[in-house]
Order: C-alpha cells, then sequence, then structure tokens
C-alpha cells in the first residue's frame, strides 16, 4: 500500500509518498513532487498530482508490474496496459472497498495525464528505457498577445470521452440565496468578492487585509506568496489586482471591522471566526465545508470555480472583450476563457446577421455575375 504524506522543511510544505509496509519515502515520484514544488505549482496542484501517483502504483502493484516494465511492453499492450488502468479509475477500484462514488471521465482522464507527466519528466531525467510508445508527437498552434508559436506536443488516443462542461456557472438569483443564506459576514464577503473579481480561491484566500486592499481605488490586489499559512497560491505566479462595487466594499469594511481583532493575530482578510481555528486564515477545505452547509440550507450545489465562470459571462454579456476578460481571470491563452464562456448557438447566429446587416460583402453580386 501506498499513501501520501507531507513534510515541512521550514515554510517549505513537500509532498511524498510512502510506502506504508516500512514507512519508506518512493524516491522517484517524490522527485517528482518536489520538482513541481520548486516550480511554485500550488499545494493543490500538487497534492492532486501525488494521489494520481498514488493510484497508478496501487494498478501498477495489482498488474506485478514495474515502471520499467510498462516501458518495454510491444505497443498494443502498452496501449491496453493504459487504458485499463483508466477502466480501473472507472469502476472506481482505487477507493478499495468504498466505491459508491465514482469518478467522471474527466477526473480519470486527469490522473492519467499526471501519470503521463510523471513519465515525461523521468524521460528527460534518463531515469527509464527510452519514451513511451503510444503516445505521438503533436505539433500545435498557439497565440497569445505578443506572438503566435508552435510547439510539440505527445498526445494518447485512448482518453476517455469527456462530458462537455463549456460555460456552466452559477446564476445570479442563486448567489443571492447563497448570500441570504449565509451564517455571518465574512462568508457573505466572501462570495460577493468571488462573484465580483472572478479570483480563484486560492488568490483570495491569500489576501492580506493590510497590504492587499487599496482602499483609494477599492481594488483588491493578488500577490504570489510562497508562504502563505493556509496553503493558498496565486497561480503562474502572477500579481494583478481587481475592482469591487461601492455596496461590496461597504458590506467588506463592515467585516473588517467586526473582526478587526481576530484579523491581526495572522494578517488574513478571511479567518476563522470561531472555535479553535479563530484568528487563523481560512482554508480551501473551510471554503468547500462551507458550500455543503449552504447546499444543505437551500438545495443550491456551488464551488469557487463557479463564480469564475459566472464573472467571465457577466462581463461578456455587458460587452468586455474577451481579451480584457482573459486578462481579468489571469488566463494565459485566451481559448481557456472562450471554455468559460457559454455562447449559444441562437446568439452567435444574430451577431452574425447583425454583421452582415451592417457591412457589405466583399463584392457584389454585379461584379460576379
Amino acid at each position: 500500500m501506498y499513501q501520501v504524506d507531507t513534510i515541512k522543511d521550514g515554510t517549505d510544505l513537500y509532498y511524498v509518498i510512502r510506502d506504508m509496509e516500512d514507512l519508506s519515502i518512493l524516491l522517484s515520484p517524490t522527485k517528482y513532487l518536489k520538482f513541481k514544488a520548486k516550480a511554485h505549482m500550488s499545494p493543490n496542484t500538487i497534492r492532486h498530482a501525488a494521489h494520481a501517483l498514488v493510484h497508478y502504483l496501487h494498478y501498477l502493484q495489482e498488474q506485478h508490474l514495474s515502471v520499467d516494465d510498462v516501458y518495454s511492453l510491444p505497443f498494443d499492450r502498452q496501449y491496453l496496459h493504459f487504458t485499463g488502468f483508466l477502466q480501473w479509475l472507472q469502476n472506481a477500484y482505487h477507493k478499495g472497498e468504498s466505491r459508491k462514488m465514482k469518478p467522471n471521465n474527466r477526473t480519470c482522464n486527469g490522473y492519467l495525464r499526471e501519470v503521463f507527466r510523471w513519465f515525461d519528466f523521468l524521460e528527460r531525467l534518463g531515469d527509464v528505457p527510452g519514451v513511451l510508445k503510444v503516445r505521438s508527437e503533436v505539433r500545435r498552434h498557439f497565440d497569445t498577445e505578443k506572438h503566435i508559436y508552435q510547439k510539440t506536443t505527445r498526445s494518447f488516443k485512448g482518453f476517455l470521452r469527456e462530458q462537455e462542461s463549456v460555460g456552466q456557472r452559477i446564476e445570479k438569483e442563486d448567489i443571492r440565496t447563497l448570500l441570504g443564506a449565509c451564517a455571518n459576514l465574512r462568508d457573505k464577503v466572501l462570495l460577493l468578492l468571488l462573484a465580483e473579481t472572478g479570483l480563484r480561491i486560492g488568490e483570495l484566500l491569500g489576501v492580506r487585509f493590510s497590504e492587499d486592499i487599496d482602499h483609494e481605488k477599492q481594488r483588491i490586489r493578488v500577490k504570489f506568496r510562497s508562504d502563505n499559512d493556509n496553503d493558498a497560491r496565486a497561480k503562474n505566479e502572477e500579481e494583478r489586482s481587481m475592482l469591487i462595487s461601492d455596496e461590496t466594499y461597504r458590506i467588506m469594511m463592515c467585516y473588517i471591522s467586526e473582526y478587526h481583532l481576530l484579523m491581526m493575530h495572522s494578517g488574513y482578510l478571511f479567518v476563522g471566526i470561531s472555535g479553535e481555528t479563530a484568528g487563523k486564515p481560512l482554508t480551501i477545505a473551510a471554503v468547500h465545508a462551507m458550500f455543503k452547509r449552504l447546499e444543505r440550507k437551500t438545495g443550491i450545489k456551488a464551488a469557487p470555480h463557479l463564480f469564475r465562470h459566472y464573472f467571465a459571462y457577466e462581463r461578456y454579456r455587458s460587452g468586455w472583450d474577451i481579451v480584457l476578460i482573459s486578462r481579468a481571470l489571469g488566463h494565459r491563452r485566451i481559448s481557456t476563457t472562450e471554455h468559460y464562456l457559454d455562447i449559444a448557438g441562437e446568439e452567435l447566429e444574430k451577431s452574425a446577421k447583425e454583421y452582415f446587416n451592417n457591412v457589405k460583402g466583399l463584392i457584389g453580386v454585379p461584379d460576379v455575375l
């Protein structure tokens, strides 16, 4: 049996994988996790990677294979090996006896993609014999604000078909219902800032109330810090600031006034307000628990990421250019932002008709006929 564990080195937190028979640390996957930590990836990303590798190691154990054995398999058997891993995940064998909740195809594919990233890492280090036979090289074009470039990526044809999730978001009326069900001012402010800024939950939980609020301009600043006590992290080491409404600013100031003494203990904007966690920075796990409580009260199933989709769609409807929306969300590629927006076919057709009503064709009919 293998298990994910953590080791604290000063202010740095590292994830490791242990063999629970002798409590030894598995060096190869742990080295990969340390590499991700040194690259300043978020603790949540690294934790997800660690669990993906643990699932795969258990699968290898059941198949009586080592990593080197996988590389020595012929193409057809190697292909069946990885598609078999996806089926193993689909059937929730990675959950042992607790197999009631089976993961969706997107989750299963995500685990395998992380395994492939680990293999890429091992191949670059020369720790494995060659490259995987089932992954073909594909040359892709990427566009950024500054230039277009090509990148060679490696693909696998055996991934499971994923259900389309473009445009999933929470509606304005649902947000209002959730706000009415909040048990305290802190939770109300958290929901308001998620909706008005489009910030990731890790970015918002890292905000310091005395450093990251521009009171003159009513803006919330996002700063990359790798030493947050609650493991909150700004993605891609980026820094930006977001404007909030007058109403939300006043509500936030009431919250700060009410819980100022507790905030002074840690300096964070969002802290525990009762019990053993009072004054300690709020964690992502605590936020998800809050959403579960709200779901039991209202029947509305929500999560922080849905508020980012809400933010993107509301700005799009109000006329924002997609480039501005992408910058506000902190996306590196506009294609990511496009997946956030739910632009129905009728809306696209309407826009196309309006365009041709206002703009003449490239050439007149008489010029052709």
